[in-house]
């Protein structure tokens, strides 16, 4: 892959464009193609590589014991999924679909954790760079968290629409159609539907499909 195709991420922050093509090939990476659809991972798969998304998007998933789905995520060009992973060989625990069409560079976890000899520049500053988008991600979990416990309080009816610093913005759109955003919410889809159709009735907002317009 040339450098030209990789896309605007955290991951490569200060590293000029021409290292790029080298740290690829210093993590032996792999590119894959995948239909909309199609698994890219399994929840129990052992898995060796981060998937660093080129092109297109996924969804990531998982299955309650009931076989309820739950979206716990959605991941675009340039970002990543599977970089938690404490060491390479590590089971995952969540299901990664493709979303739409898309193309996805696949990166050696254990290359990344043990830096080269002797250490590379680029590549200390990609681990340094890995770290800020795992603390930043640990920290939109919590907002998550945050965010169930005001839809959940005592499992009350509330169902407020994701914390995003987008809302601070006129107009912002969500990766997710009605169910995902409800299965991301961990509530019932009428209950959902009906909070939406009260916060627009009372000129709070104005929606379509996935874009929303907040009148405030």
């Amino acid at each position: 892959i040339h450098k030209e195709e990789i896309p605007d991420s955290p991951l490569f922050a200060g590293i000029h464009p021409e290292e790029k093509e080298s740290i690829l090939k210093c993590l032996s990476a792999v590119e894959k193609k995948y239909e909309k659809g199609d698994a890219v991972f399994l929840a129990g798969t052992a898995i060796r590589s981060m998937g660093f998304i080129l092109s297109g998007s996924v969804d990531i998933s998982r299955d309650d014991f009931w076989g309820n789905r739950q979206v716990l995520g959605h991941a675009g060009s340039g970002e990543l999924f599977g970089e938690a992973m404490p060491d390479a060989g590590e089971s995952l625990m969540v299901n990664v679909e493709a979303a739409e069409k898309c193309r996805i560079l696949f990166l050696d976890i254990g290359k990344i954790l043990n830096v080269c000899t002797p250490a590379c520049s680029h590549h200390n500053r990609l681990i340094h760079n890995l770290l800020y988008i795992m603390a930043k991600k640990n920290l939109m979990l919590t907002r998550k968290i945050d965010t169930w416990e005001e839809v959940h309080p005592g499992k009350g009816d509330g169902v407020p629409i994701l914390e995003s610093e987008k809302q601070k913005k006129k107009t912002f759109g969500i990766p997710f159609n009605r169910q995902q955003l409800a299965d991301y919410l961990a509530v019932d889809r009428s209950a959902l539907s009906a909070e939406l159709s009260r916060m627009k009735k009372d000129g709070l907002i104005e929606f379509e499909k996935n874009i929303f317009f907040t009148l405030l």
